[in-house]
């Protein structure tokens, strides 16, 4: 959402009586700017307020002992004529009882006004009976425009005090400013001044760097994992269904699909085995399509207090959204909704965030491909599997005679095993119903012991270590058994 639209968007809430108007937020600057314009379009006053400047109209002095939010309610009642009221940080201080009644009556007296009252914060959670007649603005991540008018006003503050060399040609740019979806405005300002900082320029080299940082605040939100495209060397053994219809989906990104009304594809749903590549498949799509990937972390979604949880959906699809085009990939989806389809189990909470994930499928930005995974077909909510919600639906089962010779050739190759020293058949044979984990976990047991001797790797240290080994399809041979048969005929084979 542009910032013009985000002005258009306010005035309308504005100019049809909605008087008291939520903002859940860190980015005060940008609503600060946001709601100034609206009351400039409108040509009323505005007028801001915070615990610290009390109640002041621009950057004038504040009026009065208005520091406190009962006494700023009340200069505000008393105030001839219409304006717009931005109060910053104001639901902290709703514990009282005499603000409540105080921003109740005057919210109620303003309805019939162009007046309006806008309060910001984050977290801002209201009392109920505020929440009931406050409605909700949303502010979108800042678009390209914005983000490229960021790091221009960087640039210049910064050439104010020392020499800023910017080596950058017109693509570069444009790297640079999609390196930084999905960043707050003061994030976007504080990666650029940081990459500036490390050698006084602006080089195509930042454009890594902006997203190693971006990497970091991602994940120190706690919720959502970000893989960068060139850190992502994933492979896969196998698969070669998955890999055929990936070479055909990607032309749905192409001008040319766009140019027919064809839509970019959805998602893809894994469900199978455990340990058999699902994981695995997410990071090889995004790389297969050199698209970034972001992991939700479903678990970390649920919080104690009532709703924290929708909120941090809400803020994970809101980020990948931003960031599109862009792989999100939900793993165990299953433990995620476990209680999708019952309300009592956690006082509805896995029931609401299921439904909002399915609306957000159906209405999500195109550009956000998401890669679901199960492991449990019997706990997956049926609502998943029906056609529509994915472009399709792959059942992911043990790797074959085939695959397993591709999948140690990969083990070993990754760390440094020259394979064509191995007897990749006979470790394939010996190794008939193992996972591609249990797989990987031999090669790395083999490898621990053969340092451990000081000798070199051999098949048959790799022999020994498959011999040690129960597999998944030995321990719960029924379990494996009843998801094949569940998924026999219904779900397209990745193999």
């Amino acid at each position: 959402m542009s910032h013009r639209q985000s002005v258009h968007d306010l005035k309308s809430l504005v100019r049809s009586f909605h008087s008291l108007i939520a903002v859940e937020t860190v980015e005060e600057e940008r609503v600060k700017s946001i709601v100034s314009e609206v009351a400039s379009d409108l040509q009323q006053p505005f007028f801001e307020w915070s615990v610290t400047t009390g109640f002041r109209r621009g950057r004038g002095l504040s009026v009065g002992n208005t520091h406190d939010a009962l006494a700023v309610l009340k200069h505000i009642e008393e105030m001839p004529g219409d304006a717009i009221y931005l109060l910053k940080d104001l639901a902290p201080h709703l514990d009282k009882p005499e603000v409540v009644r105080a921003l109740r009556e005057l919210t109620e007296k303003m309805t019939h006004t162009r007046s309006a009252i806008v309060v910001c914060g984050d977290p801002l959670g209201l009392p109920r009976d505020i929440e009931s007649f406050a409605v909700r603005f949303e502010l979108k991540l800042p678009d390209e425009s914005e983000r490229r008018e960021a790091v221009r006003h960087v640039v210049e503050a910064m050439k104010a005090r020392q020499s800023v060399a910017v080596d950058l040609t017109r693509e570069d740019v444009q790297k640079l400013i999609q390196a930084l979806a999905g960043l707050t405005l003061n994030q976007t300002r504080r990666v650029i001044a940081q990459a500036i900082l490390e050698d006084g320029r602006l080089s195509p080299d930042d454009v890594a760097r902006v997203i190693r940082l971006k990497g970091e605040i991602i994940e120190q939100g706690g919720i959502l994992e970000f893989f960068p495209t060139g850190d992502n060397r994933f492979e896969l053994g196998g698969f070669a269904r998955l890999k055929e219809w990936l070479a055909e989906a990607r032309i749905g990104f192409s001008a040319e699909a766009r140019a027919l009304n064809l839509t970019p594809p959805k998602g893809v749903l894994f469900v199978g085995v455990q340990g058999c590549g699902k994981s695995l498949a997410a990071k090889f799509i995004a790389r297969e399509w050199q698209l970034p990937l972001l992991k939700l972390d479903a678990g970390r979604l649920y919080e104690k207090y009532v709703g924290e949880s929708e909120k941090n959906f809400r803020r994970a699809t809101q980020l990948a959204e931003a960031m599109a085009p862009v792989v999100l990939w939900i793993d165990e989806l299953e433990k995620a909704f476990a209680s999708g389809t019952s309300a009592d189990a956690d006082g509805g909470l896995s029931q609401r965030l299921f439904a909002s994930f399915l609306t957000w499928l159906q209405e999500k930005k195109e550009g956000v491909f998401v890669v679901g995974a199960a492991n449990d077909l019997n706990r997956t909510p049926p609502e998943l599997l029906r056609k529509g919600r994915f472009d399709e639906i792959f059942f992911v089962d043990l790797p074959s005679l085939d695959e397993r010779r591709g999948i140690f050739a990969i083990h070993l190759h990754f760390r440094k095993q020259e394979h064509s020293a191995f007897d990749l058949d006979a470790l394939a044979a010996a190794s008939e119903g193992f996972s591609g984990a249990e797989i990987e976990q031999a090669v790395i047991a083999s490898l621990y012991r053969a340092l451990h001797a000081k000798q070199a790797l051999t098949t048959q240290r790799i022999f020994d270590s498959l011999r040690a080994t129960v597999p998944l399809s030995v321990s719960r041979k029924e379990d494996i058994a009843r998801i094949r048969s569940a998924a026999r005929g219904r779900f397209t084979p990745v193999a």
